[in-house]
């Protein structure tokens, strides 16, 4: 880690971050073993798939069709491990399609990561009135450390959705975005896996009349630690933006969110909406939620809330008296909590398999430490 001085919990944005691992992973060794199932995603229309291995592009597992993989140098200066992802990246992929493009079929990328650490750098680039789709889907343990800047022009549209679904170790993503006139920019995470996580976007509409929109959901048990974090700022009028979090935690385990809007003195018309709320599954548990607002017009309209409570006793009460069993209860009432974040994936077959991921979470008790599972 000689090339970074880690954030520190003293800066406001890193406050709840836990980066105390990182410096390990930097030194491991990666083992290089490649589970023999990965994570795709079937599709009516198959599109391209690329798969990384600890940063390095795999060309015998992948199928690129067009998408260009090469690392981004890029060094946008604002979050220092995004810097380190553009400044050490062995590998990365460039998706740019040209005005009214659209990829062919849903674009995949899984990652896998077999210990130490890994960094990419990528690049979206959407020109007017093109579209796409990307899902990357992370597995394994060590450290994952990636930053992807987007460029959207005019009417053009994009849905991103980052699923973590690793065993153990670090991640950290790190997305800048720019939306033009007109354009739709939808980022949505799941993370239900690695001992720590932060997922961060840092958003500017552009142009007038643009929609962004960053959040997801967290499920956390046993002691992890999962952040979101996302900065929204409207430069131009008319602009609308969504920033849905839904947070879970279970036995002693941690969520946080950090979710702020900016609106610019030129930016009349806006329409910022952020709905942060946390579910505790255990007292022993903890949920952050910060909102914030920052604006500068007079003639928008803002709104934020953040709540933290637990399951509905009632409901919990209900279905039972139907038969239904205390897991598959607390289950149920989970995934319709989260709901509110993983239906406005566009796509059924990634949304269905959000849903999948939801449920496995609840089936694996492999996620939880001897000591949490045996306290009393």
């Amino acid at each position: 880690m000689s090339l970074l001085e880690l954030p520190s919990n003293r800066a406001e944005e890193w406050r709840w971050s836990d980066l105390s691992a990182l410096p390990a992973y930097a030194e491991a060794a990666p083992t290089g073993v490649v589970p023999a199932d990965l994570p795709w995603i079937d599709c009516e229309i198959s599109g391209p798939r690329l798969l990384f291995v600890d940063g390095e592009f795999d060309a015998a597992g992948s199928d690129p069709r067009g998408v260009k993989v090469s690392p981004v140098r890029d060094r946008p200066g604002t979050q220092p491990l995004a810097d380190l992802a553009g400044a050490e990246a062995r590998a990365g992929y460039v998706i740019a399609l040209g005005a009214n493009g659209a990829a062919s079929g849903l674009v995949q990328i899984v990652h896998v990561s077999t210990g130490g650490a890994a960094h990419l750098s990528n690049r979206i680039m959407l020109q007017a009135n093109a579209q796409a789709s990307v899902v990357e889907t992370h597995v394994g343990t060590g450290w994952s450390n990636l930053t992807t800047a987007v460029e959207l022009g005019d009417s053009a549209r994009l849905m991103r959705v980052i699923r973590v679904l690793k065993d153990g170790g670090a991640h950290t993503d790190f997305a800048m975005a720019s939306v033009g006139a007109g354009a739709s920019y939808a980022g949505v995470a799941l993370v239900t896996g690695a001992d720590s996580a932060r997922i961060e976007h840092d958003i500017l509409i552009s142009g007038a009349g643009a929609y962004a929109e960053a959040g997801g959901a967290l499920l956390a048990r046993g002691t992890q630690k999962l952040e979101g974090v996302t900065v929204l700022r409207h430069a131009t009028p008319l602009g609308t933006s969504r920033q849905p979090w839904r947070s879970v935690a279970d036995d002693r385990a941690t969520c946080s969110v950090m979710a702020q809007v900016k609106v610019d003195r030129h930016a009349q018309k806006t329409d910022a909406e952020q709905s942060l709320k946390g579910l505790l599954l255990d007292r022993g548990a903890q949920i952050n939620a910060k909102p914030e607002l920052e604006i500068f017009a007079d003639d928008v309209k803002c709104a934020h809330g953040a709540t933290v409570g637990e399951l509905d006793r009632n409901a919990l009460f209900y279905l039972e008296s139907r038969g239904v069993t205390p897991e598959e209860a607390k289950a149920l009432l989970t995934r319709a909590f989260v709901a509110d974040a993983l239906d406005r994936i566009g796509e059924e077959a990634v949304r269905s398999a959000c849903y999948a991921d939801v449920d496995a979470w609840f089936s694996t008790s492999s996620l939880v430490p001897s000591e949490v599972e045996g306290r009393p």
